[in-house]
């Protein structure tokens, strides 16, 4: 092998160490982003009005949140309540597995979903992309 060629090698391996310590970065790693059920249940009022607002539609309050029965230490489970400007419920759930490292978020208005088991919301997915 000339030295050419072992440079361009070198380079390429590099390259993908890089992007593949860029996504282990981004994608947050093994780590839960909310690491307890206060965490979660705190943020989420504030992550779900954000991702309301991005698509239009407004709250008439700041949503009310609490735990969901059943939540343990490796499984995290709250939800929140309000009502939007134009009088509809809005229902938004929150989980989190600290085993398989996922969190998930549902959010309904007049009973239907308006996200679906997305991996963040609001605020969370604008950091996600950098």
């Amino acid at each position: 092998m000339n030295r050419t060629k072992a440079l361009v090698m070198g380079s390429a391996a590099l390259l993908v160490a890089l992007a593949g310590i860029a996504y282990l970065v981004l994608a947050g790693g093994d780590e839960l982003r909310y690491k307890t059920q206060s965490a979660l249940r705190k943020s989420l009022a504030v992550t779900a009005a954000a991702e309301l607002q991005a698509r239009g539609l407004k709250l008439s309050a700041p949503l009310k949140c609490a735990d969901l029965p059943g939540w343990t230490k490796q499984k995290l489970r709250a939800s929140c309540t309000g009502t939007t400007t134009d009088k509809r419920d809005v229902r938004v759930l929150g989980s989190g597995e600290r085993k398989t490292h996922k969190t998930y978020y549902t959010i309904l208005v007049g009973g239907h979903p308006v996200v679906e088991n997305v991996l963040c919301l609001g605020a969370d997915c604008r950091r996600d992309k950098g």
